[in-house]
């Protein structure tokens, strides 16, 4: 529900600053592939060895100029990420509506225009599935800040926290028909395992870690 009501939210201020912002705001659509991981360490402090997993993603986004070659990028993305390799033959697929705002500079290069930009985001797990090798079956992911013991055993769910955030960067061209393409890199700067209630010991750190390339277009100038 909390997702649901960030993604509403989210469009409606994209529509709203479209249509009440300044001429020269824009709205665009992206879409691509994803390339991400689950960093981190085990209990034991040592680096954990997953895999990259291949993802999509798929958004818009408004263009607000601020200066000359200069804008504000808010966002809203859908988001696939997630590890393969857990543990040597397990994966998670993580879906999340992702809300990243980008300080984007763009001049002029060619007949079309650089795209230089970074910023912050934060992202809402709204999905995904947890499938243990070796035809072991698999769990849905729930996402929880605190589970219980029995929880972190359950044969039917996974656990992850609902909220990420972090720190991104992209680099991309535009050409003069608008089109464009672009590479985003993303680092995870919240531990996404939840606290198990009443355990003595410590826990996996896990962070999402990855890039993704995509295409767009750009309405109106």
């Amino acid at each position: 529900m909390k997702a649901r009501l960030t993604l509403i939210s989210a469009i409606m201020i994209l529509a709203v600053t479209v249509t009440n912002g300044q001429s020269k705001t824009t709205l665009g659509l992206r879409g691509g592939v994803n390339f991400y991981n689950i960093t981190g360490k085990n209990l034991n402090g040592d680096k954990l060895d997953n895999k990259l997993k291949t993802g999509f993603n798929l958004g818009l986004n408004a263009e607000i100029p601020i200066g000359i070659d200069f804008y504000v990028q808010p966002g809203i993305i859908y988001s696939s990420k997630g590890a393969s390799k857990i543990n040597g033959s397990s994966k998670a697929s993580i879906s999340y509506i992702e809300v990243p705002v980008n300080l984007l500079y763009k001049p002029e290069l060619g007949s079309g225009k650089l795209l230089l930009g970074f910023g912050p985001y934060v992202a809402f797990g709204v999905g995904g599935r947890y499938e243990f090798g070796n035809g072991n079956g698999d769990r849905t992911i729930k996402f929880k800040n605190k589970i219980t013991p029995a929880q972190a055993l359950a044969i039917d769910n996974f656990y992850y926290k609902g909220l990420d955030a972090g720190a991104n960067i992209l680099f991309g061209y535009e050409w003069s028909n608008r089109f464009s393409v672009q590479l985003n890199a993303g680092l995870g700067l919240v531990d996404i395992t939840p606290e198990v209630e009443g355990a003595s010991t410590g826990k996996t750190k896990q962070n999402n870690t990855g890039f993704g390339v995509s295409f767009g277009y750009r309405f109106g100038r």
